[in-house]
């Protein structure tokens, strides 16, 4: 069997006295997207936050990418390097991108956080500019110059120049357009099959886990409820919970559950 790039064992998280996730476990190779599907509330964003470092469980075990979640806190140079293996695309990058920095300031702040220089990094970063999109000299621009869709372009640069080995991507199309959505949902599928890199893509949206996911985990009130492959959970749903999402959003408007 191969190594799992992401182990959770019978993660438990919980705020004060409310238990927010119950004995979650899920498991991911190297260059596999799972899909999270759920309702608001369900506990898709806190497992994100689990993953990336900013909620710690109470519960389980959470290995990412060889490094120990629950003992990052112990060294700050694994935490350090932690971070830069396992980054996270955020649903708003409006309010996550500085506006008072422009997007070669963010972008050379996210490889080298003490003195971000971009000019030492202008190179790398046009290239990953151009990459998701935009043209170099968007570099020298601030944020409330582009629109929803060219941030959420910025705030996935941001996130992958570092060539992390885990993208947690947490609702990044929800606010977007349709027609942007499949944009950007492309340009993921892509770059992700380049740098062979593994994915959790959270999202309330069942067309939009389906085009981008190998495997697909339904959450309903801190569990998860029902996982398999692509095919399984759309073809042939075995939970009420899971039939339930399907019957009531089978897309957004301009998507099919066939959309790829």
């Amino acid at each position: 069997m191969n190594t799992a790039m992401v182990e959770v064992n019978s993660l438990g998280v919980s705020f004060g006295s409310t238990r927010v996730l119950h004995d979650v476990s899920l498991r991911l190779e190297a260059g596999q997207t799972i899909g999270v599907v759920g309702e608001s509330g369900s506990g898709k964003s806190t497992l994100a936050k689990v993953l990336v470092g900013i909620v710690a469980p109470d519960a389980g075990s959470v290995v990412v990418d060889a490094f120990d979640v629950r003992t990052l806190g112990h060294s700050q140079r694994a935490a350090f390097r932690y971070r830069r293996r396992v980054q996270m695309i955020p649903q708003d990058p409006f309010s996550s991108l500085s506006p008072r920095r422009t997007v070669g300031q963010t972008l050379a702040e996210a490889l080298d956080p003490v003195w971000a220089n971009v000019r030492r990094f202008e190179d790398r970063i046009a290239f990953w500019l151009e990459r998701v999109g935009l043209p170099a000299d968007a570099m020298n621009r601030y944020p409330h110059e582009f629109s929803g869709g060219q941030r959420q372009r910025v705030a996935i640069a941001r996130s992958l120049i570092l060539e992390p080995s885990v993208v947690i991507a947490d609702e990044i199309t929800s606010a977007l357009d349709v027609s942007v959505q499949v944009q950007i949902l492309e340009m993921i599928a892509e770059i992700k099959d380049e740098l062979n890199v593994t994915m959790m893509f959270i999202s309330h949206n069942l067309a939009v886990v389906q085009s981008v996911s190998d495997m697909v985990a339904v959450m309903y009130q801190g569990e998860i409820v029902e996982i398999g492959s692509v095919e399984q959970i759309y073809s042939d749903p075995q939970h009420w919970y899971t039939k339930r999402l399907l019957d009531a959003d089978p897309g957004a408007p301009g998507f099919s559950l066939e959309w790829r």
